[in-house]
C-alpha cells in the first residue's frame, strides 16, 4: 500500500466499520500498526478488523495480557500492545518473531514505541481526535 488515505468517524461504530472494511484489504503476513492517543480509536478499530477477518471471540485490549490471539477467522490474528512494554526485548522474549512466522495478521497498538522491530512492509495507521471530536485513521 504506497498512498496514504484518511478515514474520518464521528461515532463508536463508524470507527469498528472501518476496522471491518479494512479488514478486507488484509492477507496473511500482514503487520498493521496502529499509533495514537489514548481514545482515539485503536481498539474500536480493531474490534472491527478481527470482526471482519471472521473470528467470533470478543476483543478486547491487550494493555495488560500484552497480546491477545485470535484464532477462528479466516486468518489468525495476533494483537499486540507495546505500551507497557520497556523495551524491543521484551517483546522478542514475548515470542514476536514466532508470531510474525505465523502467516496470520498482526495488529501492534502503541507501535511507535519499537519502530525498529516492524517489519518494511509494515502498514502504518495513525488515530486522532479532531477539536469538534470526530477521529481520524490516516493509512499510510
Amino acid at each position: 500500500m504506497s498512498e496514504t488515505y484518511t478515514i474520518i468517524t464521528t461515532s463508536v461504530e463508524e470507527m469498528v466499520a472501518a476496522g471491518v472494511a479494512f479488514a478486507a484489504t488484509l492477507q496473511g503476513g500482514d503487520v498493521v500498526a496502529l499509533n495514537g492517543d489514548l481514545g482515539a480509536g485503536k481498539t474500536h478499530f480493531s474490534k472491527g478488523l478481527v470482526a471482519g477477518l471472521g473470528a467470533a471471540e470478543s476483543v478486547t485490549s491487550p494493555t495488560f495480557s500484552l497480546v491477545q490471539e485470535y484464532l477462528s477467522g479466516r486468518l489468525p490474528v495476533f494483537h499486540f500492545d507495546f505500551y507497557r512494554l520497556d523495551s524491543a526485548g521484551e517483546l522478542i522474549s514475548l515470542g514476536w518473531d514466532d508470531y510474525l512466522d505465523e502467516g496470520g495478521v498482526i495488529i501492534a497498538e502503541w507501535a511507535d514505541k519499537f519502530p525498529e522491530i516492524l517489519p518494511h512492509h509494515t502498514i502504518r495507521l495513525d488515530f486522532a481526535i479532531k477539536a469538534d471530536g470526530r477521529h481520524t485513521v490516516r493509512i499510510r
